[in-house]
């Protein structure tokens, strides 16, 4: 029996023409899963008019959602057919968000173009953490800030997120992630100082009940085992 490829990329790029279809039940997880990602960052920006940057966009949950907060948006991710299809849904409904196609290792933008950087279910994915976040960190304004949330390492997280959610329940697909790229929360906290943010309270987050279609709906949890998010500034203020 052939092995799982882990960490599989190509994931997003293949149902990219289904993103906004809403018949695919592990992309309707993820876009369940920004209203508790909101309710949790909300509380730490105010998004009108402030340069918001959606690193790892995919489709465009996020960046859509920020965007309808009246933040000015950016979206980046390396799946080129994801981005299309964030391109294509933002122009059919009137939405002013500007793609890019590229990777958090070396992002195309001036040092301090952004007041704030959304970065959600990737941190877990990349091939450098360290200079993903220093790269976060430069093209952060000073008193900007780094809105995120990625998966922690031990076994219970890779209980739920490979044994569960992708052997059992099928809500993700197979070889979605790789548990060995998950993070502690101390290792976060040390990458993000080494970067120069300096990192605020981590909360968990994960279900909290199921809708009408059978999905689960998300939200905050008093433990950081699983799912933890959180915050980061880059010293100074905001001009």
């Amino acid at each position: 029996m052939a092995q799982t490829e882990r960490n599989n990329l190509a994931i997003y790029d293949d149902v990219a023409d289904r993103w906004w279809s809403d018949d695919i039940r592990w992309v309707r997880t993820l876009k369940n899963m920004v209203p508790a990602r909101l309710s949790g960052f909300d509380k730490s920006i105010d998004w009108h008019d402030n340069k918001g940057l959606d690193l790892g966009c995919a489709g465009g949950f996020m960046a859509e959602a920020i965007h309808d907060r009246g933040a000015k948006v950016t979206g980046i991710d390396p799946a080129a057919d994801a981005i299309k299809a964030a391109e294509a849904h933002a122009a059919a409904t009137s939405r002013d968000i500007a793609y890019d196609v590229g990777v958090g290792e070396n992002l195309p933008y001036d040092d301090a173009s952004f007041d704030a950087v959304v970065c959600v279910d990737v941190l877990e994915h990349v091939s450098d953490l360290a200079k993903v976040t220093q790269e976060i960190a430069r093209v952060l304004k000073p008193g900007g800030i780094l809105l995120f949330d990625t998966i922690n390492r031990n076994p219970i997280a890779r209980f739920v997120t490979i044994t569960v959610a992708e052997n059992i329940l099928r809500i993700l697909p197979k070889g979605t992630h790789d548990p060995a790229m998950f993070i502690k929360p101390s290792e976060l906290r040390e990458q993000l100082q080494k970067a120069g943010l300096e990192p605020g309270k981590t909360v968990g987050m994960g279900p909290r009940g199921i809708n009408r279609r059978g999905d689960f709906v998300f939200g905050k949890l008093p433990g950081t085992f699983v799912i933890f998010m959180g915050t980061a500034r880059k010293s100074g203020v905001l001009s």
